[in-house]
């Protein structure tokens, strides 16, 4: 025991010598990490002071400070309010039919186009997928409208019909997955085809040699170079889970569609902006990240599990 302790203490200094010695070598390089440190201490740790807002009865004229203490009861009037289980669920449902249907597209197009060997098409391509990313939200709400107007609308126009499609609650979630797969799929792409392009091409002419084709060259070579992606991806994508994206929704909803695009998000805007409940629409707001992170935290383990487990032959 006596050597053990004695072996351990020596091995400390030297750490923190090692440390030392790092920190006095490289100070250009921490005192450049400081700038960011700050700002995120800042904006991101400093901000979560005012959570308590959602403990309290808050009173602009009042303060934090002078604001009445109630405890958990806005989340109690949330969960009690007649909305709250539609909200909740048309939350759930929108995010995870989009992350069903949102999250293998970009995967299956960098496949394809990592396939072409014609690169100016190449190129070609994956511009004309990525380009729709760079509009407005507010633009491309405005495009749908149009495109779906019963007086004139192209999908009218080609079935022959005068249906008010963003009237119809069961289209909303058809109409708000379509576009946000039309927007961002071939920005996702993006980080895939980063991956394929590190791939050593030796690999794709061996497999050539032996006769494998394009199927079991994605499948053997591709794919499983993807995976670690793929994961990070998932893990991303589960921790905004509940992050509905507030504008679409709010630009697109009108008040015969609420029954599918009451959301939290949209809800939180409400009552914290244009009724001015600060207090309830944090607790609300609250609710909503504290089930991400649960979310999250799920996730990343489940995925963590599989990349142990699963292997390709």
């Amino acid at each position: 025991m006596k050597k053990a302790k004695q072996t351990a203490a020596p091995a400390a200094v030297m750490g923190r010598k090692t440390l030392k010695r790092r920190l006095v070598s490289n100070w250009q390089l921490y005192a450049m990490l400081l700038i960011p440190l700050a700002v995120t201490i800042i904006y991101k740790y400093v901000p979560m002071y005012g959570i308590q807002i959602a403990f309290r009865d808050y009173k602009a004229s009042r303060g934090m400070f002078g604001s009445e203490w109630v405890g958990l009861e806005w989340f109690r009037r949330f969960f009690s309010s007649p909305n709250c289980i539609r909200m909740i669920k048309n939350t759930v449902l929108l995010s995870l039919y989009s992350l069903l249907w949102s999250f293998p597209i970009p995967i299956i197009l960098a496949l394809m186009i990592n396939q072409l060997r014609f690169h100016r098409f190449k190129r070609v391509v994956q511009t004309v997928l990525y380009a729709p990313h760079f509009i407005s939200i507010m633009v491309v709400c405005g495009m749908i409208r149009i495109f779906l107007s019963p007086s004139g609308g192209l999908i009218n126009l080609l079935m022959g019909t005068n249906i008010d499609f963003l009237t119809e609650a069961s289209a909303f979630r058809t109409i708000y997955i379509a576009s946000g797969i039309w927007q961002d799929a071939g920005w996702g792409m993006i980080v895939y085809m980063a991956t394929l392009s590190n791939i050593d091409t030796t690999q794709y002419e061996a497999a050539k040699i032996d006769g494998a084709s394009v199927f079991q060259r994605i499948r053997h070579i591709d794919i499983p170079e993807l995976i670690p992606t793929i994961v990070l991806m998932l893990i991303m994508s589960a921790g905004n889970l509940m992050n509905v994206g507030f504008e679409k929704v709010w630009l697109l909803q009108t008040d015969l569609n609420k029954a599918t695009s009451d959301v939290i998000a949209v809800y939180v805007y409400q009552q914290g902006i244009e009724n001015a409940k600060y207090s309830y629409s944090t607790a609300v707001g609250l609710f909503n990240t504290v089930v991400n992170i649960i979310l999250l935290i799920i996730v990343n383990k489940i995925c963590s599990k599989m990349s142990d487990d699963v292997s390709f032959v």
